[in-house]
């Protein structure tokens, strides 16, 4: 027998899924009633007032007049509170889709947006988009009370009623005219807010530079400078909001003011009773309830063109993935294959026949632009290419499944992101979490463990707790990446934070602990070249030859790549140069016979 309380076995909502329509049914459905409640009200009250005139016999109208009073006053608070609801929960669920379609989408499609530009399309857009269901369903409910008057009124009395429907064309034209000039206004609104985001965002990235360089008034400047913009369109908007409430402020009170002389006359003839006649009057006022309507409309048009905003990042291209994984104990084996890159029509990384043998080290080496983090993002498949196919092992990047590709392709990169929680949750992190011991043990091969050991809680320790230089950040990325190392390592620029000794510390004994992981490493140093087994040496998006350091460094324009004039690995002051020639058998071979391809 369950005896788990009814509460703990009830289905939890899932973070970010759709609420669905049911949230804005339900209010919708509060809205109808208290519409329909409205709507009774001055008939009930009017046939009230009657018989108390006539016959002083009213008990049960007036009751269920003051039934409808009350309910109509209940309804519109549990309307406030779905309405709240709903919105939360629709703002919760487009942001979590926005950000997933962020994330999972291929890094070059995100280049575009700036970090402010997301961050006003996930917050700001993001909330008044999550409003859009609630207030479309208030929207429709604040149609429905106008309508049911009108009906109510011709019920009561036709000619009034006509004299009321005559005026409603001017205030339809008003909400027509309101939401077409609204919706071109807010989405240039909404571009100047994102525009001056992603300035203070590079103004709070580059604080320290601003500090030094004494241009705070300048930077200051800068960011404000689409206020002006930003205020005029905010002006434009309250005007045009301004414009149809004064116009449905003068319009309401005519009809009313006309359907009250109408109600008058009618009075007078004895078509009307004096209860006919409060009726007429409030209804007449509750059907000229479409001017009253621009605020709701406008709050959808906000939320529309918002949403717009949000499904851009939802809908940000994504890498696919096929079905196949590879076969354990496979030796690593990359190969760039007729790999053509474009950006903008313009070729950026043209790699033909381009093998790094299995457990081998390749350093990827040119000029800044030469196209070589394009190279490390094909070779780990971040992108495709537009031509040609990356294999592992023989097998295309493209075919592998995303646990497959991600287990097995590893990345550590300049600036790493490591997120919250503690110092091991953040090692350990990824397709498949690393064990305790992988964690350690990928720690010390970074050569962070010194460090972490300082650390108040040492592994334990939450990394907003504790302030890291940019070389022990850096030295943590590796040591993720290291945790996580399957047949390829990908390490972009990986180790620009660290000095010479412990870069040089950290090269060995990485090639003690991850013997027989391929790696391909973006070189900036002669040091690292050196080590490498191979180097792949980049000019103007082309390789332009692949084979051992030493070899290329015969070459004048190979050795103005590093702007220096001396051969660090042959001159001996490169402790580790030696070791360049000490990898796989494969990469022995190749070293030994010196290939050098053009």
């Amino acid at each position: 027998m369950d005896t788990t309380p009814a509460r703990r076995r009830r289905k939890r909502p899932v973070p970010g899924a759709d609420p669905g329509r049911a949230p804005e049914l339900l209010v919708l459905v509060c809205s109808v009633a208290a519409a329909a409640a409205a709507v009774a009200q001055p008939l009930v009250l009017g046939r009230a007032l009657d018989l108390l005139l006539y016959d002083g016999s009213a008990g049960p109208w007036l009751a269920a007049s003051v039934v409808l009073l009350v309910g109509e006053v209940l309804l519109d608070g549990l309307t406030a509170l779905l309405t709240g609801r709903c919105t939360a929960g629709w703002t919760a669920s487009i942001r979590s889709h926005a950000l997933t379609g962020l994330l999972r989408a291929v890094p070059e499609a995100t280049r575009p947006y700036s970090a402010g530009d997301v961050a006003t399309r996930l917050t700001l857009n993001a909330s008044d988009a999550g409003g859009a269901p609630a207030a479309r369903a208030a929207l429709a409910a604040s149609l429905i009370t106008p309508a049911g008057a009108l009906v109510a009124l011709a019920f009561v009395d036709v000619w009034v009623a006509g004299c009321v429907l005559a005026g409603l064309p001017a205030l339809a034209l008003v909400l027509r005219v309101f939401a077409r000039d609204t919706g071109a206004s807010v989405r240039a609104y909404q571009r100047v807010q994102s525009d001056i985001a992603g300035r203070l965002l590079e103004a709070l990235e580059g604080v320290e530079t601003i500090a030094a360089a004494g241009t705070a008034d300048r930077e200051r400047e800068r960011v404000l400078r689409p206020l002006a913009r930003l205020g005029a369109l905010g002006e434009r908007m309250w005007a045009l909001h301004g414009r149809a409430l004064a116009t449905g402020g003068v319009l309401v009170p005519l009809l009313t003011l006309a359907a009250t002389a109408v109600g008058g006359l009618r009075l007078g003839a004895g078509a009307l009773s004096v209860g006919e006649l409060l009726a007429v009057c409030r209804y007449a006022q509750l059907a000229a309830g479409f001017g009253s309507a621009a605020t709701l409309l406008g709050g959808l048009v906000r939320g529309r063109t918002a949403r717009e905003r949000t499904t851009t990042l939802e809908r940000l291209p994504a890498l696919p993935h096929g079905d196949r994984t590879l076969p354990p104990g496979g030796p690593g084996v990359l190969a760039l294959r007729g790999v053509r890159v474009l950006r903008e029509g313009t070729e950026v990384l043209r790699a033909d026949d381009v093998v790094v043998p299995g457990g081998a080290t390749a350093a990827v080496v040119g000029r800044s632009g030469a196209g070589k983090s394009v190279l490390a993002a094909v070779a780990g498949r971040l992108i495709d290419p537009d031509e040609g196919e990356v294999l592992l092992d023989g097998a295309p990047l493209r075919s592998l499944t995303r646990a497959s590709l991600r287990t097995e392709v590893g990345f550590a990169f300049a600036r790493p992101v490591l997120g919250d929680g503690t110092v091991a949750e953040a090692v350990a992190a990824g397709v498949r979490p690393a064990t305790e011991h992988r964690v350690r043990e990928a720690v010390r091969v970074a050569g962070a463990d010194a460090f972490v050991r300082r650390l108040p809680r040492t592994y334990d320790t939450p990394l907003a707790d504790v302030p890291l230089s940019g070389g022990e950040y850096q030295r943590l990325g590796l040591a993720r990446a290291f945790a996580h190392a399957g047949r390829l390592l990908v390490m972009d620029d990986a180790t620009s934070s660290l000095d010479t000794a412990t870069e040089h510390a950290v090269d060995r004994a990485v090639r003690h602990a991850l013997e027989g992981t391929t790696r391909l490493v973006v070189a900036h140093r002669p040091s690292v070249a050196a080590r490498a087994d191979l180097v792949i040496w980049l000019e103007d998006g082309r390789v332009r030859a692949v084979g051992p350091h030493r070899r290329l460094w015969e070459r004048a324009a190979y050795r103005a790549v590093f702007a220096t004039g001396t051969d660090p690995g042959a001159t001996g002051a490169d402790p580790v140069a030696g070791e360049a020639e000490a990898g796989p058998a494969g990469v022995r071979a190749t070293s030994l016979h010196g290939e050098v391809r053009s």
